[in-house]
């Protein structure tokens, strides 16, 4: 893909989106209080954007989904799945828009218990994982307790150390009014192995 890929409209499936994607980031750049934006621009003026490890920095979430999902090289999305030990790329692309809609619910401070998300993440059976996961028989892929799974499953696998999953378990016995059936989380949850 190179420096500067996601700038070349040939390398995406949907031009629409990828011209889309591509005006959403001009704005954001400009937008943009970095000093490494500000100093790349008073350095180069060409290309019209800064390379992506600078560019994508400064990038919505929701852009970035938007950009995995419009590639068009599906062997490179595979690559990207796998290396957060998610088996396809089309698990990690309905991760991605799940948790996009997660974060504009929580930015915008909707509610996000109780709520029927219309965006699903797709689950992929235990014995796909690399990793810890759930039982996904009997989880209701449209509430929260889905998209938390995949949230912890991901930051696990890119940072083994992290403490998601035991600020999410506390934050439960603190409140135990909470209805957690509300929520999504099913029976027997906390046996599942990515939650012990």
């Amino acid at each position: 893909m190179g420096r500067f890929g996601f700038m070349d409209p040939s390398l995406f499936k949907n031009p629409n989106l990828h011209n889309d994607c591509i005006r959403t980031i001009q704005s954001e750049l400009s937008r943009t209080t970095e000093d490494f934006i500000k100093t790349h621009y008073a350095k180069y003026n060409d290309p019209t954007m800064p390379p992506a490890w600078k560019t994508l920095e400064i990038v919505s979430f929701g852009t970035l989904g938007k950009l995995y999902s419009n590639f068009k090289d599906n062997a490179v999305k595979k690559v990207v799945a796998r290396s957060f030990n998610v088996p396809q790329h089309v698990y990690l692309e309905s991760w991605i828009a799940s948790l996009a809609a997660l974060r504009n619910c929580c930015a915008h401070h909707a509610r996000v218990w109780n709520r029927v998300y219309p965006i699903k993440p797709q689950l992929p059976l235990a014995k796909r994982m690399r990793s810890e996961w759930i039982d996904v028989s009997n989880v209701a892929r449209n509430r929260l307790y889905a998209m938390l799974c995949c949230l912890i499953y991901w930051v696990n696998n890119i940072q083994p150390d992290n403490n998601v999953k035991t600020e999410i378990v506390n934050l439960l016995r603190k409140y135990p009014i909470v209805d957690k059936t509300a929520i999504g989380f099913p029976t027997g949850w906390e046996m599942n192995a990515l939650w012990r």
